[in-house]
């Protein structure tokens, strides 16, 4: 079974508590450019703030959480989830039209 997440404090927070970091990477689209959204998981050497390791992955670059949730509400998105398995934390999304 699974659940759309909508609101920004659940979302944030299903991620945080998996080892989720926001990333965004902007790529050509014909006419401009287009903004494509990632959540990373359990890359603690993305820490840009204690310089563990570098703040991007292939082209995607890590963010803010508000950069993040603002091309995800301008693109009119939201995440689906599974719904929660006793003593596991499963990191497995998609992105859905709200």
């Amino acid at each position: 079974m699974s659940k759309i997440l909508t609101k920004r404090e659940a979302i944030r927070d299903w991620a945080i508590a998996r080892g989720g970091s926001p990333m965004l990477e902007t790529v050509p689209d014909g006419t401009g450019e287009r903004t494509l959204l990632q959540i990373t998981f359990g890359q603690h050497a993305l820490n840009a703030d204690n310089n563990e390791g570098p703040d991007r992955i292939g082209g995607f670059e890590l963010v803010d959480w508000d950069q993040w949730f603002s091309v995800l509400e301008s693109e009119k998105l939201a995440i689906k989830v599974n719904d929660e398995v006793p003593g596991a934390l499963d990191n497995e999304f998609e992105f859905t039209p709200r």
